[in-house]
């Protein structure tokens, strides 16, 4: 039986543009089902949390614009359950909307705060995991992350680093790292004591309200004035408020890297397979591929071309010949062809997009 202390809160409201154009303003990469399974990646993501918790408890913070996409694709969901930020804030606004709605519903709130755009198989090892960190912080004031085991030196992820004397499997965080450089990562790897970090948080509502309250007051102050308002008429309104006048931060900025100097942050060890599905690279390495080691599809014929990624519309046929390591990506109205190692400049080309017309972002 679920415990119904636990809840979940799903972030759904970004807008990916490292996946443009299939990640657009109108339909974000979190409402696409990027790897052909049959599910978009936020149904995927409410799926795997249904043995944490009840259905009831399982929470989506998403921007207002998305709304009917959230309750097209999770009609089982109540309104209450979708929570809708007026502007983008980033996670710390974010966070702190779900938790104080959260723990005004339940005083005894044990709550996991996950992305709504990830890869993770081995569901089952994903779930002990996370019951777990749910086992230890609730009995505890301890902000838990997941901390993925690298495979290999990978500059797109953050990286946390704990106390190899520590033998508890919920090890203290000596330091947070952002994305190093590749010599930087070599070191990360070769060192032992370095992991990924899944941004994948574990948490008491008590105790991360304590810690809105210490680290992030302005924001705290904020939703505690918002917090009379929610599950009533006039929520709308009191975020609208409330957003207006908060601040743009990330929770790891906001709360997590101050806690951790203060050795509050600690980070459960993660085995099970895991891909933070930001980029087309990522996308083509966790895709099915081809003798010729690409990802196809559409309805695509290929002449001496390896190592691509292919996803055009399934009502055209599209012919290539003679590439390697691209990306080709036709959605609606736009066309992107790239360089899988250029694959960084996609935000460049979102910009100067922007400049042509709205609807082509």
């Amino acid at each position: 039986m679920v415990n119904k202390n636990n809840y979940v809160v799903i972030m759904a409201g970004g807008v990916g543009t490292r996946l443009w154009p299939f990640s657009r303003n109108s339909r974000p990469k979190q409402f696409h089902d990027l790897l052909g399974v049959g599910s978009s990646l936020l149904q995927q993501s409410v799926r795997r949390f249904s043995d944490i918790c009840p259905l009831e408890n399982i929470f989506i913070v998403t921007n207002e614009i998305y709304y009917a996409l959230v309750k097209e694709q999770l009609p089982n969901l109540n309104d209450h359950q979708i929570l809708l930020e007026p502007m983008m804030r980033n996670t710390a606004p974010c966070i702190a909307y779900a938790s104080y709605k959260i723990v005004k519903q339940n005083s005894q709130a044990n709550i996991v705060v996950s992305p709504a755009d990830q890869v993770i198989r081995q569901e089952g090892l994903f779930q002990q995991t996370i019951l777990k960190a749910l086992t230890d912080t609730q009995s505890s004031e301890h902000l838990v992350t997941l901390g993925i085991k690298p495979t290999r030196p990978d500059t797109g992820y953050g990286y946390i680093q704990f106390y190899e004397s520590d033998h508890h499997e919920v090890k203290k965080v000596k330091m947070f790292a952002e994305k190093p450089a590749l010599p930087m990562a070599e070191k990360f790897l070769a060192s032992g004591d370095f992991v990924w970090n899944a941004g994948i948080f574990v948490w008491n509502g008590q105790t991360i309200i304590r810690a809105f309250e210490e680290y992030m007051p302005d924001v705290a102050d904020i939703f505690a004035e918002a917090q009379v308002h929610f599950y009533t008429d006039n929520e709308l309104n009191a975020i609208k408020k409330a957003y207006s006048i908060c601040p743009s931060k990330s929770i790891d900025y906001g709360i997590m890297e101050q806690a951790g100097q203060e050795e509050k942050v600690y980070v459960l060890l993660s085995e099970f397979d895991w891909s933070d599905l930001g980029t087309w690279k990522s996308l083509y390495e966790e895709s099915k591929k081809n003798e010729q080691k690409n990802v196809i599809t559409g309805n695509v014929m290929t002449y001496d071309v390896q190592n691509c990624i292919i996803k055009t519309p399934k009502d055209k046929l599209v012919v290539i010949q003679g590439l390697e390591d691209y990306i080709v990506a036709e959605f609606d109205d736009v066309l992107l062809i790239c360089k899988k190692d250029e694959e960084q400049k996609v935000r460049d080309f979102v910009a100067d997009a922007k400049n042509k017309g709205a609807k082509f972002v």
